[in-house]
C-alpha cells in the first residue's frame, strides 16, 4: 500500500436492522488493525452501531474506537478532505459536497461501490467494472463479495479460523443440542418450536432480542425463558460482534439471517440455516437458490436435498415439518461438507485484503 492510499473513508446508511453497519464496522476495523490504514466510518445512525459497540457515544459527532474514527453522517455534510480511497457501501449515495470535493481535488481517488453479497453467476462478470460519473470526471468501481475466486471474497480477519477452532477445542459437551435462533419475524418460528419440543434429546435455543425474541414471544407469550417438552428457550442479550461469533462457534446448529451473520456462520464451521432478506418481487428466492447451488457442491445427493429442503422451508414457511427431521438425519454429513467448503473458501482471499490490492493496482 503506497502512502497516498493510506486514508480510507467508508460511508454507510442504516437501511434496516444491523446488517449494513455490521459489515462496515468489521471491514473498518480490519482495514485499520491489519492493514495499518487511517479509516473514517461515516454512518447516519451511530446509535445502531453503538448497540454492538457500546463503548462509543452515539451522541457525539466524532468517536474513536478500535483504530477507527466514527463520524455521524448528517444531511448538512461538513467540508472535509476526501480520503484516498472512498467506499460507498451497499449503494448508498455519497454526499454531493463530498463528491464535488473529490472532483476538484486535483488528483484521482479510488471510489469503490461495495455491493451486497450474492452467489448469482452474474456477479463475477460485474466485479471490478468501472462506472464513469456523467459529469464530475470521476470513476467508480463495483466490488462484489462472493464465494468464488472471481469475486471479492468474504470478510474474514487474519487467524479467524485458528481462533475459532482453538476456542471450540476448549469447550466441553454438556449433553444439550444448542441452537442459536437469529431470524426475521417472518420466519416460521411456531412450527420450529413444535418440532424442537418433540425432540428425543434436550435442546437449548438461544434467542437474541429484537425480531427473533419478538417472534418467539408472539408464539409463546411472555418474555421467557420458556420450557416446552425437551426444549428450553433462553433469551440472551444483544451481543457485541466478537461475542456473537462465539455464540455461533458454541452452538451445534445456527439459524442466521441477512449477510453478516451468514458469513460468520460459515466461518463457525457448524450446520446453518439461512433466512435471506425478503424482497417484494420474490427475487430473494432466486438468490437463495443460487447460494444453495454453491453451498451444496460436493455434497451427496441426499444431504444436498435435505439442506435445500430445510432452507426452502425456513424461507417460505412451507414443508418445515418434513424438512427438519430429514435435515437432522443428515446433520453429521452436512457438518463435514460445510467444513470442506469453508476450507475451499479460505483460498479465495478476504474482502479487506482484496480491496487493498485492488485499490493499489492500476485501475
Amino acid at each position: 500500500m503506497t502512502p497516498m492510499l493510506r486514508n480510507w473513508d467508508i460511508f454507510c446508511q442504516v437501511i434496516d436492522n444491523y446488517g449494513d453497519i455490521g459489515v462496515c464496522w468489521r471491514l473498518a476495523r480490519q482495514l485499520a488493525n491489519e492493514h495499518g490504514l487511517v479509516v473514517r466510518l461515516w454512518v447516519d445512525q451511530p446509535e445502531v452501531l453503538a448497540a454492538f459497540c457500546p463503548v462509543i457515544d452515539p451522541s457525539l459527532p466524532v468517536s474513536h474506537y478500535a483504530g477507527v474514527e466514527i463520524r455521524r453522517w448528517t444531511p448538512e455534510f461538513p467540508e472535509v478532505t476526501p480520503a484516498d480511497v472512498v467506499i460507498e457501501a451497499f449503494a448508498c449515495e455519497l454526499p454531493a459536497r463530498y463528491q464535488q470535493a473529490m472532483a476538484t481535488s486535483g488528483r484521482q481517488r479510488r471510489w469503490i461501490n461495495l455491493e451486497y453479497l450474492t452467489a448469482e453467476p452474474w456477479a463475477e462478470s460485474c466485479h471490478g467494472l468501472a462506472s464513469p460519473h456523467p459529469s464530475l470526471g470521476l470513476t467508480k468501481h463495483f466490488f462484489f463479495p462472493g464465494f468464488s475466486p472471481s469475486t471479492g471474497g468474504l470478510l474474514r480477519e487474519a487467524l479467524l479460523i485458528e481462533r475459532c477452532e482453538s476456542w471450540q477445542a476448549q469447550q466441553t459437551r454438556d449433553g444439550w443440542l444448542n441452537i442459536s435462533l437469529f431470524c426475521y419475524d417472518s420466519a416460521p418460528v411456531g412450527g420450529l418450536i413444535d418440532l424442537l419440543a418433540a425432540s428425543e434429546i434436550p435442546i437449548r435455543c438461544h434467542v437474541p432480542p429484537g425480531q427473533p425474541l419478538a417472534a418467539v414471544s408472539t408464539c409463546l407469550g411472555g418474555s421467557g425463558p420458556w420450557q416446552r417438552g425437551m426444549l428450553t428457550i433462553s433469551p440472551i442479550p444483544f451481543l457485541p460482534q466478537d461475542e456473537f461469533d462465539q455464540l455461533l462457534w458454541r452452538c451445534d446448529i445456527n439459524f442466521v439471517r441477512g449477510e453478516d451473520s451468514l458469513v460468520r456462520a460459515i466461518w463457525a464451521g457448524k450446520p446453518m440455516i439461512w433466512q435471506i432478506y425478503k424482497q417484494d418481487d420474490q427475487a430473494h428466492l432466486g438468490k437463495l437458490a443460487a447460494f444453495l447451488d454453491t453451498y451444496t457442491q460436493g455434497m451427496s445427493a441426499s444431504s444436498a436435498a435435505a439442506l435445500k429442503a430445510i432452507f426452502t422451508a425456513w424461507n417460505t414457511g412451507q414443508g418445515l415439518q418434513s424438512a427438519w427431521p430429514n435435515f437432522m438425519a443428515w446433520r453429521e454429513e452436512i457438518t463435514e461438507s460445510h467444513k470442506k467448503w469453508r476450507k475451499k473458501l479460505l483460498d479465495h482471499g478476504d474482502i479487506a485484503s482484496q480491496l487493498v490490492n485492488f485499490c493499489a493496482g492500476d485501475i
